[in-house]
């Protein structure tokens, strides 16, 4: 008998809310999702096929909001693979996902370490590409002591941050747009091998209209979208991408719930106010989201995050 498999039971867990972020850092973590993410975006994977980028290239389960990014926040023994980020004020902030791959080029296999990042909000106060240049420059730094020690710089992985922007301006929407290291002679004609600079790309994937055709874009539209009900979702994984959204085997049903928005309606029930204040303080709880995090998720302006801020502050369990 054939039972769906993880990713369509993620699908339907989501529902029409595949935006909110615990579900949409699961969704966007499934290795078929990443393949065609790695095949439109990563120039190593251009000439391979999804299933090969799916089952050979992406090496063991993703990391899902487990690592961190400033050097006090990062575990050395996990080769390089911490989740999170941390400030002070803000506590703890992961990267959405990580993981390596190997990747063909030249006839040999080289490692890559990739972040993917869900982001619902395009102007977040800064520049979002220098967020995710930073993120690249802490991936290669946290590299010290595990992918490479001493002055052996030649084992630096190279390092991608790709950014999957659900509500750009419109100016913005359906591109894919990648930043990343060149060589520029000043003075002279000289040329350095491109795998001793070629070391980081930020990459921008805007969403917006609905996506043509059969590429990244139009599965991260059907994928993501609050319009299309679950079921049409899987029919179009399944017929215009041939991701498969069943497989055999004994038993294995596990329904997953869309955590973040069933805590947003039940909170909301307290009371507007109130309910959000209790809808923020679950998600950092349950969810182990920052404050910011779960005011991103619920699409607060920021002309009222400060007042959230001082709630959470005027509410905040006593030690």
């Amino acid at each position: 008998m054939e039972y769906e498999n993880t990713l369509a039971k993620d699908i339907s867990g989501a529902g029409k809310g595949a935006a909110v972020d615990a579900s949409c850092k699961r969704l966007l973590a499934d290795k078929s999702i990443l393949a065609w993410i790695l095949k439109d975006c990563v120039e190593e994977y251009r000439n391979s096929n999804i299933q090969d980028i799916a089952e050979k290239y992406i090496e063991s389960e993703p990391q899902i909001a487990e690592v961190a990014v400033n050097p006090d926040e990062t575990n050395p023994s996990i080769r390089g693979l911490s989740n999170e980020d941390a400030t002070l004020t803000e506590g703890t902030v992961t990267y959405d996902i990580r993981f390596m791959a190997s990747a063909p080029v030249s006839g040999e296999l080289i490692q890559l370490i990739i972040n993917v990042e869900a982001q619902n909000d395009f102007y977040p106060g800064y520049p979002l590409i220098k967020r995710g240049i930073y993120y690249c420059s802490r991936m290669i730094s946290a590299q010290y002591g595990t992918e490479f020690t001493q002055s052996r710089y030649a084992d630096i992985k190279k390092v991608y941050s790709i950014w999957v922007c659900a509500r750009p301006p419109k100016n913005r929407q359906d591109s894919i747009t990648s930043y990343s290291l060149t060589e520029r002679n000043i003075i002279g004609n000289v040329k350095e091998p491109i795998q001793n600079y070629d070391l980081m790309t930020a990459v921008m994937i805007c969403l917006g209209s609905g996506g043509k055709g059969n590429n990244v874009l139009r599965l991260l539209e059907t994928l993501l979208s609050a319009k299309i009900e679950p079921e049409e979702k899987k029919q179009i994984l399944q017929n215009e991408f041939d991701i498969k959204m069943t497989q055999a085997f004994d038993k294995e049903v596990t329904d997953m719930c869309n955590l973040s928005k069933g805590i947003i309606e039940e909170s909301l029930a307290e009371g507007m106010e109130k309910g959000i204040v209790i809808a923020i303080r679950n998600m950092m709880d349950k969810l182990k989201m920052t404050a910011e995090q779960a005011m991103d998720t619920m699409n607060i302006s920021k002309d009222e995050r400060s007042k959230y801020e001082e709630l959470l502050k005027q509410t905040a369990p006593k030690a």
